[in-house]
């Protein structure tokens, strides 16, 4: 007996029980795995755990804006992103695509048109390759991009909003140097190029929580005249305090 393909994976974050009930039957009907979130926390969460193909996802959710959402998601995933919502304006549709969703469906909306779209989301998702790792490891450092949530041998630190931009930025572009223009653009703006002071400030707050001895790094790298790198090393077991003998990434 052959074994049966696998579903698309869809998340659909939407507080209107109806409209999660339609997109059930709808998407169930059509070969897809559903799985919902009434709320853009728990929609976070369902997406972190049930890594989708693709995510529905309402503007107008009870605890936060849907741009918001997309926003967080933006942050670890480039799964897509298709807004389903009331809001038909010109504005709304060009905020949202550019605050990363990639595609824009007006209610009331045509079951049709969805599926087309949701079929075009995937091929652009095959294309493209949408699978990217949550949890980053190197050393005693354990950072998880879903959760926003970091760790020094297995122990939970806690960093500012700023100082958890930095990181992921240096996360996300692990084993390369930054150059200093690069890392004010990014985390403070393109207006801040020149302002590298911020950036010496907030490197020596960073090393001060994730370093075992912050003078003499040995993560967080400095480049001379350069920039900085975050050094990619074979993780560190909590329990032992030694690397893994297996799993050490290249």
């Amino acid at each position: 007996m052959k074994d049966e393909p696998m579903k698309p994976v869809v998340v659909v974050i939407d507080d209107e029980v109806q409209i999660r009930r339609l997109l059930r039957v709808t998407l169930e009907a059509n070969g897809y795995k559903v799985f919902e979130a009434a709320d853009g926390k728990h929609g976070l969460e369902e997406v972190a755990a049930r890594h989708p193909d693709v995510v529905i996802l309402d503007l107008g959710l009870p605890d936060m804006e849907g741009l918001a959402v997309t926003l967080r998601l933006r942050e670890w995933t480039s799964v897509p992103v298709i807004i389903l919502s009331v809001r038909e304006s010109e504005q709304d549709k060009v905020t949202a695509l550019r605050s990363g969703a990639d595609d824009y469906l007006t209610k009331p909306f045509s079951t049709a048109e969805l599926l087309a779209r949701l079929q075009v989301a995937l091929r652009h998702a095959q294309s493209v390759g949408v699978g990217e790792e949550t949890t980053f490891r190197t050393g005693p450092l354990t950072v998880n991009l879903a959760s926003r949530s970091v760790a020094v041998n297995g122990k939970p630190v806690k960093l500012t909003g700023t100082e958890y931009a930095l990181l992921r930025l240096f996360v996300r572009n692990a084993g390369k140097v930054l150059t200093h223009p690069q890392i004010m653009e990014s985390v403070w703006g393109p207006g801040h190029r020149d302002k590298t002071h911020y950036l010496h400030v907030y490197m020596t707050y960073l090393r001060e929580k994730i370093e075992a001895v912050p003078a003499k790094p040995k993560l967080l790298l400095t480049e001379a005249r350069v920039g900085y790198r975050l050094k990619v090393e074979a993780p560190i077991e909590p329990e032992s305090g030694r690397p893994p003998v297996m799993g050490a990434p290249n």
